[in-house]
C-alpha cells in the first residue's frame, strides 16, 4: 500500500462502516471510497454457521477483540468482558444476528432532545430500505435492500415450550418485534440467509462492492491527520508499514463505541487533561468524547434440562449438534443453523411503565461467563435486560499507542433504578421457568434463586450479571455544544470529520444494536452526499 487519495475514507468496516462505504460508492461512482479495517476481509467457517457463535464470543480470536472493563464496583468489583467483532462485518460477524430496531419513542425521545432528522418517522424509510425481509414488504418491512432478515431455520421443541411458558405467565405472543407493536414474547428474526449468517460485511460489501470501492483490511488506523483544523487523512499500519491516505471530500469514524473515542482521542479531539496525561497534542478539547457509555446489564436465570434439542457440552447435549451436521451441510437446517437465541420477548416491569423496559433471550444451552465456562451438563437459559438504563459510564486510553488496551468503564448499576428494575425483571424470568410449560421438563435450577426473595436476586446479580453487548452512545450527537456531534453526524471542533456507528446515539435504544447501527450508516451516507451536491452546485 503507498500513499493514496480518495474522495471518501470510512474507518471501521462494522454494520454503520459497511453501510456508509457501500451507499456512497453506489451513488458515486465517480469518487474512490476507501474502507479501513484492522480485522480480516472474511469470517472463518464459525462466523458462517451460526452456532459457531458459541467458539467466536467468549475468547479473544482473530474476530473478536475480547475486551474487558474495569472492576464494577456494583458487581462486586468484578471485571466485566466486553467482546466486540474485528473484520469485516464488525461485530456482526459474532453476535447472535437478532434484527431488533427498538422503540419508535427512542427516536422521537432523540428528535425531540434537539437531534432533528432522526424521529422515528425519519428513521423507519432507513430501516425499510436497508431489509429485504423473507415475509415479504409490508408497511414495516422492506425487501431489495443489503440486510437479508430471515424466521428461523430450527424447530427445537424446547423453543415452543417456552414460548408456550411465556403465555402461560401472562404474557401475549408477538410474531413480529418490529412490527406495529414490539411488547410479547415470540421468536426472533435473524440476520441470515439460506441458514447461514448474513453479516453486515456480506450485505454491504462482498456481495455488492464495486470497482471504486476499495477495501483494506488488516490496516489498523494509527491517528487522522490535520490541515488548518480540517482532517485530511488517517495514517495507518499495515504490514508492519506505516503509510498516508488521503480524502479529498470527508473522513468517516465507525468503529463503534469503543474504537471511535479511542481513535478520536489518539488524534487529540477529547477531554484535554486526560490527552495531556498521555502526551497527545490537543487538536481540539472534547469533554464528551468517550463520555456517555451505555450498555444493557444482563442477568440469566438457568434450568437443568434434557432433551428437546437442549445442546450442552456433555454426551447427550451433542447429539442433536451431530443429528444436525449433515442437515446443515446440505441443506443449512438443523441445529447449526440456530442462533442458540431463538426466541425472546419485551415486557413492562410494571402496570405503571408505558413501554417494554425489560428484554428476554431465550437459549437453548447453559450460558454462563460469556460461554467461557464449560459446564458439563444441559439445560435452558433465560437472560433479563434493562433496556434503558440510567446509568453512563466512559471509555478513556490507557496508553497512547494505538493497539493498546482501553480503560472500559460502563458504570453499571450506578443508577439505583437500574437494579431496582433488574431485579423486577429477574423475578419475570424465574416466574417463566416455573410454567407447566417447562416444568414438563422436571428441569432443576442451575443455581436456585427464589424469585420472592429480592435480597437474593439482587446479590446473584452483583454476583454474576454482566454485558448482552449493545455498548453506544461515547460520541453523543447532539443540538448543543457540548455534544460530540451534530444531527448531520459532523464532528464539532474540527471539519472534514463524521461519525457513522452506535456511539453517535444520545440515549441506548430498547432492543439489539446491529440494525440500528447499520441505519446510522444509511443515513450518513445520505447526509455526505446531500452535503457533496450542496457543495459542487455552490
Amino acid at each position: 500500500m503507498s500513499a493514496d487519495l480518495f474522495d471518501i475514507i470510512v474507518i471501521g468496516a462494522g454494520p454503520g462502516g459497511c453501510a456508509t462505504a457501500a451507499r456512497i460508492s453506489e451513488a458515486r461512482p465517480d469518487w474512490r471510497v476507501a474502507l479501513v479495517e484492522t480485522g480480516p476481509a472474511k469470517g472463518n467457517a464459525l462466523v458462517s454457521a451460526p452456532a459457531g457463535i458459541v467458539g467466536l464470543v467468549g475468547r479473544r480470536n482473530r474476530h473478536n477483540y475480547a475486551y474487558e472493563t474495569v472492576p464494577q464496583r456494583d458487581l462486586n468489583d468484578r471485571r466485566g468482558f466486553q467482546p466486540r467483532g474485528r473484520g469485516v462485518g464488525g461485530s456482526s460477524l459474532i453476535n447472535a444476528m437478532i434484527y431488533i430496531r427498538g422503540q419508535p419513542e427512542d427516536y422521537d425521545g432523540w428528535a425531540a432532545a434537539g437531534c432533528t432528522g432522526w424521529g422515528w418517522d425519519d428513521v423507519l424509510p432507513l430501516f425499510l430500505r436497508a431489509e429485504d425481509n423473507h415475509r415479504g414488504a409490508d408497511a414495516f418491512h422492506g425487501t431489495g435492500g443489503p440486510l437479508h432478515v430471515d424466521d428461523l431455520w430450527t424447530d427445537v421443541a424446547l423453543t415452543g415450550d417456552f414460548l408456550t411458558a411465556a403465555k402461560q405467565a401472562g404474557y401475549p405472543p408477538n410474531g413480529d418485534f418490529n412490527g406495529r407493536t414490539q411488547e410479547g414474547f415470540g421468536t426472533y428474526q435473524l440476520f441470515q440467509k439460506g441458514g447461514r449468517r448474513f453479516d453486515a460485511g456480506t450485505a454491504y460489501i462482498h456481495t455488492r462492492r464495486g470497482p471504486n470501492l476499495r477495501l483494506l483490511p488488516e490496516t489498523q488506523a494509527l491517528r487522522l491527520t490535520f490541515e488548518n483544523g480540517r482532517v485530511t487523512g488517517v495514517e495507518v499500519r499495515h504490514r508492519g508499514q506505516t503509510h498516508m491516505i488521503f480524502a479529498r471530500r470527508e473522513v468517516v469514524l465507525a468503529g463503534g463505541a469503543f474504537g471511535t473515542p479511542q481513535l478520536l482521542m489518539l488524534s487529540g479531539i477529547g477531554p484535554e487533561e486526560h490527552l495531556r496525561q498521555h502526551g497527545i497534542a490537543v487538536v481540539a478539547d472534547r469533554q464528551a468524547v468517550g463520555a456517555n457509555l451505555q450498555d444493557h446489564l444482563d442477568h440469566i436465570s438457568s434450568r437443568l434440562v434434557r432433551g428437546g434439542g437442549v445442546i450442552g457440552t456433555t454426551p447427550v447435549g451433542a447429539i442433536p449438534l451431530l443429528r444436525g451436521l449433515l442437515p446443515y451441510l446440505q441443506g443449512k437446517r438443523g441445529n447449526l443453523s440456530s442462533n442458540f437465541a431463538e426466541a425472546g420477548g419485551f415486557v413492562r416491569s410494571s402496570p405503571a411503565v408505558d413501554r417494554p423496559d425489560l428484554q428476554f433471550h431465550f437459549t437453548i444451552g447453559l450460558v454462563e461467563n460469556h460461554a467461557r465456562r464449560i459446564i458439563l451438563k444441559t439445560g435452558i437459559s433465560l437472560h433479563v435486560c434493562v433496556l434503558r438504563p440510567a446509568s453512563r459510564g466512559t471509555v478513556r486510553l490507557a496508553t497512547a499507542d494505538p493497539t493498546g488496551a482501553l480503560l472500559i468503564d460502563p458504570c453499571y448499576l450506578s443508577d439505583a433504578g437500574d437494579l431496582q428494575t433488574l431485579v423486577k425483571g429477574v423475578r419475570i424470568a424465574e416466574h417463566i421457568l416455573r410454567q407447566p410449560a417447562l416444568e414438563q421438563h422436571k428441569g432443576r435450577p442451575f443455581r436456585a434463586l427464589d424469585p420472592q426473595d429480592d435480597a437474593a436476586i439482587e446479590a446473584s446479580i452483583r454476583a454474576h450479571a454482566d454485558t448482552i453487548y449493545h455498548p453506544v452512545g461515547t460520541c453523543r450527537m447532539g443540538s448543543d455544544a457540548a455534544s460530540v456531534v451534530d444531527p448531520e453526524l459532523r464532528v464539532r471542533g474540527v471539519t472534514g470529520l463524521r461519525i457513522a456507528d452506535a456511539s453517535i446515539m444520545p440515549t441506548i435504544v430498547s432492543g439489539n444494536t446491529q440494525a440500528p447501527s447499520a441505519m446510522i450508516g444509511e443515513r450518513a451516507a445520505d447526509l455526505i452526499l446531500r452535503s457533496a451536491r450542496k457543495q459542487d452546485a455552490a
